[in-house]
């Protein structure tokens, strides 16, 4: 009886755009290039983590579709911009962040106040423009960790404070990915399959990055239908905090 061949040749090559990274797996048996392939994009597009600006509070803005004096986007046009933002979050509890500035000039994510719970990746990414040397822009950000996409009717809480504008969510790091199953070949046998899968990210976490945190998330999955299978994440998980030791 023929074995199931498990592949080989695993590699990671980066992609033509930025944030853009290739995998390549081989060789599969036959159809499990589809089979891993549509496991690995279900999941590297809904389930990882990552965070995102879920309100905002603009000094002077009660709804989102007033205009602000001084500046040449509207509340919404801003509050669009602010969708933009790229950010890594360290803390489980939703953090503040705070921008406050003045002058002629293009307010960009490098004017929020630093703050060690947060990084922002895209720091020219542009937020407003002032239009007058007595114009100013006070708002405060509130950045929070999540998975998938999550529109605000599920998070009333934060429209329920004064002044405050909920935002919807898409915490995902993961913007697209694509693979295609091409034929290759182990030994005299041509119909194994070989996958190529495209993942692009928004720069918080590489595409090797993202495809280890899908499979560990499958993993754990599947492991719950084998035997002894809590004795067995158990200790995948003591070796785990091992490592992070070591480190």
């Amino acid at each position: 009886m023929e074995n199931i061949l498990l592949p080989n040749h695993i590699t990671f090559e980066a992609g033509e755009r930025p944030h853009e990274g290739t995998l390549i797996m081989e060789p599969c048996f036959h159809g499990y290039g589809t089979t891993i392939g549509n496991a690995l994009r279900r999941v590297l597009l809904s389930s990882l983590a990552g965070a995102a600006i879920t309100a905002v509070k603009i000094k002077g803005v009660n709804h989102e579709f007033q205009a602000i004096e001084g500046v040449k986007e509207d509340a919404l046009e801003i509050i669009l911009n602010i969708k933009g933002l790229r950010l890594k979050c360290f803390q489980e509890e939703p953090v503040l962040l705070r921008l406050k500035t003045s002058g002629k000039k293009e307010v960009t994510a490098e004017d929020i106040e630093a703050n060690a719970d947060v990084e922002i990746i895209n720091g020219d990414h542009k937020i407003a423009t002032l239009t007058d040397t007595k114009s100013e822009i006070d708002m405060e950000l509130v950045v929070s960790r999540g998975r998938g996409y999550s529109p605000t009717e599920e998070r009333r809480t934060e429209s329920q404070v004064i002044g405050m504008i909920a935002i919807d969510a898409l915490f995902s790091p993961v913007r697209n990915v694509g693979y295609r199953v091409e034929n290759t070949r182990v030994g005299e046998i041509t119909n194994y399959d070989r996958l190529v899968m495209a993942i692009e990210t928004d720069g918080t976490i590489t595409a090797e990055e993202a495809v280890r945190q899908s499979a560990k998330i499958l993993m754990d999955h599947f492991m719950l239908l084998m035997p002894h299978a809590d004795s067995i994440l158990h200790r995948t998980e003591q070796e785990n905090f091992t490592t992070e030791e070591d480190r």
